[in-house]
Order: structure tokens, then sequence, then C-alpha cells
């Protein structure tokens, strides 16, 4: 997993892995999932983490719980 993070936006990517991108969902208005082609998940965006993040429905949910937790980003569930 890789973390980038934009504090002038206040977003963050979590990349699970580097396949094309071929369509996103958003789970609401501050999480959006980004797929390839046969459904695999590609990476999660998360939008105003300063704020915390709710990883409730997430894929890979207790893994970016624990990756979020690294980075000092407080986490719902």
């Amino acid at each position: 997993m890789e973390y980038q993070y934009d504090a002038n936006t206040d977003c963050a990517y979590i990349l699970i892995n580097d396949l094309p991108h071929a369509y996103s969902k958003e789970a609401d208005e501050t999480r959006i999932i980004d797929y390839a082609k046969d459904g695999g998940v590609i990476g999660v965006e998360l939008l105003y983490v300063s704020s915390g993040v709710d990883v409730s429905d997430l894929p890979y949910q207790s893994q970016i719980s624990e990756f979020l937790d690294k980075h000092h980003i407080k986490v719902y569930v």
C-alpha cells in the first residue's frame, strides 16, 4: 500500500495495487473507491482526512485502518 496526502485539499489516497483504472464508485461524499476492469480494488480516495476517516464498508478495512493510524489519522469504524 502507498499513501499520498495533499495538505492543500486535505485529501489522502491509498493505493492498493497498480492495475489500470476502469471506474470509481462513491461510498459517500468523503470516500471514493477506484476499481480495475475485473472489479479488483485499485485504491481509495479519502476527503477531509483531518476530521478523521470512516472506514466502515471500505474494502481492506483493517489494513486501511492500520495504515491511517500509522499516519496519525483518526479512524472511525
